[in-house]
């Protein structure tokens, strides 16, 4: 459990509470300790799975969190550039699809654990999270950027409706894939 790929996993539950608590701070220094948390916890992302691999400490709690890990960051940062606003009007239709989404494909793939089949990650769904996170960083960073005069806030809504276009093709082809043991 103790394991370092597990501790930097774990960190990325930990820090949640300090990427919502940045949304509420004055603008843009909250800005600018989201970005760099969320940057942080995205490194840690890329380099507990990389250590587990490397150091053959691959674990099933690690497994486990891992996922749990992502979701909960991402459904946290959505939630709150919603509620502040940075996401408004038909933009939240991309937010409200990543969310449902992650649910939907989280229940498939626990549902499929309990039969014991396992539903790889295609290549198509670690590009849409590399744009989701690429997405929901200039998301956070929006108020931030605009002290240095980039649309880090147009860029990330127009990924994060690449990735929701992406979420909702992965999303499919998961449900696809899942539907055939279900039967």
């Amino acid at each position: 459990m103790w394991n370092l790929p597990n501790i930097l996993t774990l960190s990325r539950i930990f820090v949640i509470p300090v990427l919502v608590a940045s949304f509420y701070m004055e603008q843009p220094l909250g800005s600018h300790i989201a970005f760099v948390t969320f940057t942080l916890a995205g490194i840690t992302d890329f380099f507990d799975g990389y250590l587990a691999r490397a150091t053959g400490s691959v674990s099933k709690i690690g497994q486990f969190l891992d996922p749990i890990a992502d979701k909960l960051m991402v459904g946290a940062i959505l939630i709150m550039v919603v509620h502040i606003g940075w996401v408004s009007e038909y933009h939240v239709i991309a937010a409200v699809i990543i969310m449902c989404r992650e649910i939907l494909v989280s229940g498939l793939r626990e549902f499929l654990a309990g039969i014991q089949v396992s539903v790889p990650v295609s290549v198509l769904a670690k590009w849409k999270t590399t744009l989701q996170m690429v997405a929901l960083g200039a998301l956070v960073w929006a108020e931030g950027a605009k002290t240095f005069g980039l649309p880090a806030h147009e860029i990330g809504l127009a990924l994060l409706w690449v990735a929701a276009v992406l979420t909702l093709y992965t999303g499919y082809d998961y449900l696809r894939a899942g539907l055939k043991h279900m039967v």
